[in-house]
């Protein structure tokens, strides 16, 4: 459902091309959950930014529910936005302004599209996500837990391919990552959603399927969840510990 070749990223700094990306391979099947973990300055948030389409690749390949992201337009890029990618954000990007439900109805707003059937999809996912008794309250008034499951509504109102998740845990409590990270797997086992999350928390990935591990701009390693989570956290804190050396500070990913 998503593929991503070869994919290479620079950035010009005082007039030298800093390569961060060199030569990401990977895949995601549909209605996988997959984080990518690693150190600081690994190439996690380009790669997210180089998926979603905010920032242009500069080589390599990536293809989204079989359409090529190299080469579109502007226009074409906002429609993937849009209608094909779903995002979560470690702030949560809600609007003071707006309640929960509206917050969550947002894409569709903005697009023009809401009607009968996105509202009911709106309480539906109120309640799929535990939030029903607070869609009438405003962001201010709730917890981080409770707005970050606003956010995973919110991204999932357009029907979108893939769920894009940056840090989704990283500005919660143990509780309610929990809950976050129940979110998503209720999104996925409810909803058939595919989801791709960057991470440094290793609990929150050992939910995951699969988790890529980047370092330097490569991939490292990708290891894949057989299905007992407590053994995959531990080969995954193993994992993390060998990449990332005895002595690193980025040990405690």
């Amino acid at each position: 459902m998503l593929y991503v070749e070869n994919l290479h990223k620079s950035y010009l700094i005082a007039n030298t091309p800093v390569e961060v990306l060199k030569g990401v391979s990977f895949q995601l099947a549909e209605g996988e959950f997959v984080a990518v973990m690693g150190p600081s300055g690994s190439g996690k948030t380009t790669l997210l930014n180089c998926i979603s389409c905010y920032i242009p690749m500069d080589s390599g390949d990536i293809t989204l529910g079989g359409e090529h992201l190299a080469g579109l337009d502007e226009d074409a890029l906002a429609k993937v936005r849009n209608q094909k990618l779903g995002f979560v954000f470690q702030d949560f990007m809600l609007l003071d302004g707006l309640t929960v439900r509206d917050n969550i109805l947002l894409p569709r707003i903005l697009s023009g599209g809401v009607d009968d059937m996105a509202e009911t999809y709106a309480d539906d996912l109120c309640r799929t996500f535990g939030i029903d008794h607070i869609k009438g309250k405003y962001p201010s008034d709730i917890s981080g837990g409770e707005r970050q499951r606003t956010a995973v509504a919110r991204a999932l109102i357009n029907h979108p391919l893939l769920i894009l998740a940056d840090e989704p845990t990283g500005n919660l409590d143990s509780k309610s990552s929990r809950a976050v990270i129940g979110s998503f797997q209720r999104a996925r086992k409810n909803l058939g959603a595919t989801i791709f999350m960057v991470t440094h928390d290793s609990f929150a990935a050992s939910f995951c399927d699969r988790v890529v591990l980047l370092k330097d701009g490569t991939v490292y390693d990708t290891l894949v969840n057989a299905g007992q989570r407590s053994a995959f956290h531990d080969r995954l804190l193993a994992a993390v510990k060998a990449m990332c050396g005895e002595d690193s500070d980025d040990t405690d990913l």
